[in-house]
């Protein structure tokens, strides 16, 4: 769903963009309370993930595809600020270096790609684990809700958008229900990744899951008819001391995988958004991408002929660009952390 320069007029986009960069700005005060010195890094792995799963175009449809968008997986694993600021940092690297996404548009793709998705995922996630029995099954169903929904709440925001400040005249009501309808199908490859995702990560370090954080339900034992709590186990080690070093190797040659050799598998048919505008006629206006003439644009390595290699090595080089500087935000952000933030993170 990158919206590429020319769909949205310069006023709006310059709207976008203000909206946009308040939204970081709010979300780099927030992330000093959800980042810690475990996670920190792992917050970059996770840009870096989100960034090489974002390569791993999926079928949904007679000539079209959908990716992951990564809103909600970002929130529920990091937290939602520190899943703002993931989205902003893979949203700026597709767009500066593989000229993917509009630079014009990138106030547009973070609202939509990453402030939108975020809130009403995590708004949701949070709304069904309290109603829900607080287990990591539980957890996992949630995220897949939320996964599910988050997608279309971007194609509304989209069209949304668009009916503000769209540069085309295209009757709107065909383009809500062809967006909504083509994310909907996408909102469950989404719903799936991120629930598998979490899932994943419950059953090896749930200590690591910013959104599952005291879901654990104690164990219970049935006495003389009664439900009562079990006897504390021997003491486990405690969760600061459990190094991340094999969650983050682990995490970041998953991703090195899939972007470098998985991705080129997958599908070549346009995603949802450009389905849509190039069957509605929103792209009649669309620009020339600033940086078309990047050694990386369209995720291939300019003069390497062999395509297998040209896209693997431009994935190789996304993920270690997204992950190098995603961590180093990430640390910077934790080190300006406060007093008052430390005691506010300790509270949740």
């Amino acid at each position: 769903m990158h919206v590429p320069d020319g769909f949205i007029n310069a006023p709006v986009s310059a709207v976008a963009g203000v909206v946009a960069a308040g939204a970081v700005a709010v979300s780099l005060r927030g992330a000093r309370r959800e980042l810690g010195e475990r996670t920190a890094p792992l917050a970059g792995l996770v840009a870096a993930f989100i960034f090489a799963v974002q390569m791993l175009n999926f079928p949904v449809a007679a000539g079209t595809s959908g990716h992951l968008l990564g809103g909600a997986l970002a929130a529920i694993l990091v937290g939602p600020y520190t899943g703002v600021l993931c989205i902003a940092v893979v949203l700026l690297m597709q767009g500066v270096l593989f000229a993917d996404g509009g630079l014009t548009a990138l106030g547009v793709n973070i609202t939509d790609m990453g402030v939108v998705t975020v809130v009403v995922a995590y708004a949701l996630y949070r709304g069904l684990t309290r109603v829900l029995p607080p287990t990591r099954r539980s957890a996992t169903i949630a995220s897949f809700v939320a996964a599910l929904v988050s997608v279309p709440a971007a194609a509304v925001a989209f069209t949304l958008i668009y009916a503000v400040g769209g540069t085309t005249d295209v009757p709107l009501d065909n383009v809500f229900t062809a967006m909504v309808g083509v994310h909907v199908l996408i909102g469950i490859g989404e719903a799936l990744i991120t629930a598998l995702t979490v899932g994943t990560v419950l059953a090896v370090r749930p200590d690591l899951v910013h959104g599952a954080r005291g879901l654990s339900a104690p164990l219970k034992l049935r006495v003389d008819g009664e439900l009562v709590d079990a006897p504390a186990a021997a003491a486990p080690e405690p969760v600061a001391a459990r190094s991340t070093r094999a969650v983050w190797a682990a995490g970041l040659a998953a991703a090195v995988v899939l972007a470098g050799f998985v991705s080129f598998y997958a599908s070549a048919s346009p995603d949802g958004l450009e389905k849509v505008a190039a069957d509605k006629g929103i792209d009649e206006k669309v620009q020339e991408h600033h940086t078309a003439d990047s050694p990386l644009a369209d995720y291939g390595v300019k003069d390497i002929s062999d395509a297998r290699i040209s896209g693997g090595l431009a994935g190789v080089i996304g993920v270690g660009a997204t992950v190098a500087v995603g961590t180093g935000v990430f640390l910077a952000v934790r080190k300006r952390r406060t007093p008052e933030d430390h005691r506010t993170a300790e509270a949740v």
